[in-house]
């Protein structure tokens, strides 16, 4: 099939990639480039980058829904979208002859919005997936073609990305066939199941230590690779890559020990032990390499 693919993060990057060469990728949609480089040129989001490097036709459009002319010129048999970042309108929906499939990094209807992955372990799940559907006029609506579950255990949201890219793209080779030969199942969404996730900000991501040792070890791999968990030190910021749940038990932001194994932080309930940091204007490290350029001492506090 001739396919139109709309996507922006380096996860629509990659589920492009593992698309059978026996389809055809006619052009691609990506977000409008915004992120900058430190002499502040902009940036081409991952799915472009990827495109322009092996020669496909890029389309970026402000405001998808005044873009119907020139998307029905594209030609493509069905459109795909991947973390994409736009709502379709019914126009666009109706264009391609076999409509629009998503891949939907969830098991919908849980999680329906812009962070199902981080939702997931910041919730605490154990299972999460996989879902292709069919594109309607909601926010991820759309009937279930395929699904297929993950397990999370202790994954952080990179490495389970990981993971569920190579679920997807199976998952949509899969629904392809299916589409083309005309044997898809389409089952409707459980309304009764139905949740909503929101776009993470870098504020989500602040360490509240009165919270409990589990729930800040869920945000800590949640918001890892972004956008790291944070807190303060001494009135530095540090970044928290990486933690452990901890038998330890102390005040909330209390380093209650600290070595080359980790620093132990007591919070609302239970501890962490933190072994992975970076602190402000140096490179990520793990707790060993932090306490050789610094003393760290029982008693002091994370946070305010």
């Amino acid at each position: 099939m001739k396919i139109l693919f709309l996507g922006t993060p380096e996860f629509s990057a990659e589920i492009l990639k593992r698309i059978p060469p026996k389809h055809t990728i006619t052009a691609v949609v990506s977000q409008p480039d915004r992120a900058k480089d430190r002499k502040g040129n902009l940036l081409p989001t991952p799915l472009k980058k990827y495109a322009v490097e092996n020669g496909i036709k890029v389309y970026q459009f402000e405001r998808i829904k005044k873009s119907v002319d020139e998307l029905k010129a594209i030609d493509a048999d069905i459109f795909i979208t991947a973390a994409y970042g736009q709502i379709l309108s019914q126009e666009i929906i109706d264009l391609p002859r076999y409509g629009i499939v998503n891949v939907h990094t969830s098991l919908l209807p849980r999680y329906r919005g812009s962070s199902p992955i981080q939702s997931a372990i910041l919730n605490g799940d154990k299972v999460t997936g996989v879902t292709i559907m069919q594109t309607d006029v909601g926010m991820d609506t759309g009937d279930i073609i395929l699904s297929q579950s993950v397990t999370i255990g202790d994954k952080t949201a990179g490495e389970l990305t990981e993971e569920l890219i190579e679920v997807g793209a199976s998952l949509l080779a899969e629904a392809l066939d299916e589409i083309e030969a005309g044997t898809a199942v389409k089952v409707k969404q459980d309304e009764s199941g139905a949740t909503k996730c929101k776009m993470i900000k870098d504020e989500d991501a602040l360490i509240n230590w009165l919270d409990s040792a589990e729930n800040i070890y869920n945000k800590i791999r949640a918001f890892n690779p972004s956008p790291i968990a944070y807190s303060t030190l001494n009135g530095e910021r540090i970044k928290i890559y990486r933690a452990t749940l901890s038998d330890e038990n102390g005040e909330a932001g209390q380093v209650l020990k600290a070595d080359k194994k980790g620093i132990v932080v007591g919070c609302g309930k239970g501890a962490i032990n933190i072994t992975s940091l970076q602190p402000s204007g140096k490179k990520v490290m793990d707790v060993a390499a932090f306490l050789n350029g610094k003393r760290l001492n029982r008693g002091e506090h994370f946070g305010n």
